[in-house]
């Protein structure tokens, strides 16, 4: 099976400091898997915290204390977590690579590339103040016939672009992956909850005829 396409489809590059030490998650066919989570600063003097899943066998978790700098390359992938019979997708960056460092080496502490197909109905708004916004959920063909589905926002003039496309349209995209904190009101209770999504920098359709020279190709 050729991986090589479904890998450069997916890519995803993060540096920052480690905030929450790692937590074993789950074990495939013996390799066992880990979660920690990064703080990543933005441009303004805020940061996203993003998860970051890792395998046993790509570090000495040991290594991923509190503080230190990594710098991590991989995919942002999507599962389903089940919890009192509810289905909630979740989003984590997946790491394929990692390095330790003691001052960051990539200029962009944030990026993402992502090529995948609108799977559902693109969701335009304006807010109170004008800002055009529109959401999307991207899926992304992964090795052995899966997919990651990306929630994906745009502002401004993508978020006009992409209010006019329609399901199955296929995309490219470049952005960063963010965190955002929201209230959610549950019997009568507030309670505190974190939404990861990829806001758009970049946004362009993917022509028939660049599909079917890659087809060729």
């Amino acid at each position: 099976m050729q991986t090589e396409g479904i890998l450069e489809n997916n890519c995803v590059s993060i540096s920052g400091n480690i905030v929450e030490e790692c937590a074993f998650s789950h074990k495939v066919y013996g390799e066992g898997f880990y979660v920690f989570k990064v703080s990543v600063e933005r441009l303004s003097d805020n940061a996203d915290i993003l998860p970051v899943m890792i395998s046993e066998r790509l570090i000495d978790r040991n290594l991923l204390k509190t503080g230190a700098k990594v710098e991590i390359s991989g995919q942002l992938r999507s599962y389903n977590n089940y919890t009192d019979k509810k289905s909630r997708l979740v989003l984590t960056v997946f790491a394929r690579d990692i390095q330790i460092v003691d001052e960051y080496t990539i200029k962009n502490p944030n990026q993402i590339y992502l090529n995948g197909y609108i799977c559902k109905e693109p969701v335009y708004r304006e807010t109170p103040f004008g800002r055009e916004i529109s959401d999307i959920l991207v899926a992304v063909n992964r090795a052995y016939n899966k997919s990651d589905y990306i929630p994906c926002i745009a502002w401004g003039r993508n978020a006009r672009f992409t209010s006019k496309l329609s399901v199955g349209s296929n995309i490219r995209l470049w952005g960063r992956v963010q965190s955002r904190a929201y209230q959610k009101k549950k019997d009568d209770v507030i309670e505190e909850k974190v939404a990861y999504e990829v806001s758009v920098s970049k946004i362009e359709t993917v022509s028939d005829d660049i599909n079917r020279e890659n087809i060729r190709d």
